[in-house]
């Protein structure tokens, strides 16, 4: 009775304040736990957790050695975790990162954004149809600076015509990927991260880990086509999928840049809504 009186009293007293604190620390451990999730950082996490559980455990039990290395572990795995987990942590910080005021986005004009996209996935069909290996990269709000960097740059408008000869095996650019950069490809024959996961299927290759890899580290959209059988693959947020034809193609990539850009439309007008309130103020 006493402990529910005591949290009767706790819930009585408890602030519109408090509520909204525990709502947004919530959201922050949600949207962290989603970032690594499935990732190498989630089971170092589930360890730590293993360890904060057994520091007190071992000092109510006065195991004086045990708790000494717990404790010193805690103190140099923050330092360790820095070093090792490097490329999970600047993922999360890309992401927390990306505002929705960036005009790195695929354009948003909707007639530009079919035409572009239709070049492309008429030069998907075709690669797939020959068996054409292929990679190519959609920019999107995080800039590919780093990655344009590594290859031959083009600037050139997107056509699929120009799209099928950068991959035509033996040529200079076809072992790479290429990226686009709203109406422009703007780089060929780029080297990609390859993603550190090891549960992906054996057949899936080089360009297939690539794709997935740079999906990883920013919110790029990538397309494959595979040189063994033609099919034709999305890496989006980390995330595979496979068996594509142009029709389904086309129209989930126009689906993933209209939402993207209903999203940031949506926050700007907000913005501005609460600007002018204030102005009017």
């Amino acid at each position: 009775m006493a402990l529910l009186q005591m949290l009767l009293n706790t819930i009585q007293n408890i602030s519109v304040w408090a509520i909204l604190d525990i709502l947004v620390v919530s959201y922050i451990f949600y949207k962290g736990y989603m970032l690594i999730k499935e990732t190498r950082a989630e089971q170092l996490l589930k360890g730590i957790l293993l360890i904060v559980i057994l520091i007190p455990i071992s000092k109510l039990l006065n195991l004086t050695l045990f708790y000494w290395i717990l404790n010193n572990t805690i103190t140099i795995g923050v330092l360790s975790i820095v070093i090792i987990f490097q490329p999970e942590i600047r993922r999360a910080l890309e992401h927390l990162g990306r505002s929705a005021f960036n005009d790195m986005s695929l354009l948003e004009d909707e007639e530009a954004a079919v035409e572009v996209i239709t070049e492309i996935v008429n030069a998907v069909e075709r690669l797939s149809k020959t068996k054409t290996g292929a990679l190519i990269i959609i920019e999107q709000k995080t800039g590919l600076g780093e990655v344009i960097s590594t290859g031959t740059k083009l600037d050139a408008a997107v056509s699929a015509a120009l799209l099928e000869n950068i991959f035509v095996i033996n040529t200079p650019l076809h072992d790479g990927a290429t990226v686009i950069r709203n109406d422009r490809i703007v780089a060929a024959g780029c080297f990609l991260p390859l993603t550190s996961s090891n549960e992906l299927s054996k057949e899936l290759g080089t360009r297939h880990r690539a794709a997935i890899g740079i999906s990883e580290n920013s919110d790029a959209m990538t397309i494959v086509v595979s040189e063994e059988t033609g099919v034709i693959s999305l890496a989006v947020n980390g995330r595979l999928t496979r068996n594509y034809d142009k029709d389904k193609l086309k129209d989930i990539l126009m689906r993933i840049i209209k939402n993207r850009s209903n999203r940031k439309r949506s926050l700007r007008e907000k913005v501005k809504a609460w600007e002018s309130k204030i102005h009017n103020r």
